[in-house]
């Protein structure tokens, strides 16, 4: 039997909003507390009994691809909060994150032990583009409305600034929601994106459909893109086919 204590449900900005402890998550028992906006759409999760550990494998993913690329980079930029995953877990590099909600920031620090003084409230983008150009070693991008990823945040103006804000090892990394096979988006988000990247990998966890929706992880790299299948949390390479070019 599935045990649910609720801490906070809101309206929020625009979608529900709700933390709460459960004993199961997606078929793992334990005691955890999760951040879930309206639907299904869980924005994070923390493992009370081990509170540093990564639950969600896209994390743990992107946490190697980063690694992968060397332990020497210092600057990251993300798009979306969440409960501060990623930067939680990175705690001694340079973090600056982007969060239009300010209700979500409240909440991580309320209930999910989020104590870094990292995050501007404000439209991704629009805080990107006062950034320093060169400045970052990686973008991470993890933002969701209702409707999926904000178009502004996969158009081929906005993968120009991000690489204009990136160094000459950067890359980009984004956690999306589409198909494996024939999503017109995932398409059109790989080949807008190989405008301004010369190397460009995605991935995805297997499932039973390739109609299925799940996380997609693109990478786009101005430099090789290393790593360990081993250590990619399950996620496996795919192939994106070819898709038109998304302009704001």
């Amino acid at each position: 039997m599935i045990a649910l204590q609720l801490w906070l449900s809101t309206a929020g900005d625009g979608h529900g909003i709700q933390v709460y402890d459960t004993t199961e998550l997606y078929g793992e028992r334990g005691r955890f507390r999760v951040l879930q906006f309206s639907g299904d759409a869980i924005q994070g999760a923390l493992d009370l009994n081990h509170p540093r550990r990564v639950v969600f494998e896209y994390p743990r993913a992107m946490i190697h691809l980063m690694e992968s690329g060397g332990a020497m980079f210092e600057d990251v930029f993300v798009i979306g909060h969440g409960i501060g995953t990623i930067a939680g877990y990175f705690a001694e590099k340079r973090f600056k994150t982007a969060e239009v909600n300010a209700e979500v920031v409240k909440l991580s620090r309320q209930h999910f032990g989020c104590s870094q003084d990292n995050v501007v409230i404000g439209d991704g983008r629009s805080i990107l583009e006062s950034e320093p150009d060169h400045r970052y070693d990686f973008i991470l991008l993890d933002a969701f409305t209702a409707d999926g990823t904000p178009q502004h945040l996969v158009s081929s103006e906005f993968f120009a600034l991000a690489r204009s804000k990136l160094n000459s090892r950067g890359s980009i990394i984004m956690n999306l929601m589409g198909r494996s096979e024939r999503d017109r988006l995932m398409g059109a988000i790989h080949t807008t994106l190989s405008e301004e990247f010369p190397y460009i990998k995605a991935f995805a966890l297997p499932s039973e459909g390739t109609a299925d929706v799940r996380n997609i992880i693109i990478m786009g790299s101005i430099k090789p893109i290393r790593y360990q299948a081993k250590q990619m949390a399950g996620f496996v390479e795919i192939t994106i086919g070819q898709g038109h070019v998304i302009r704001d």
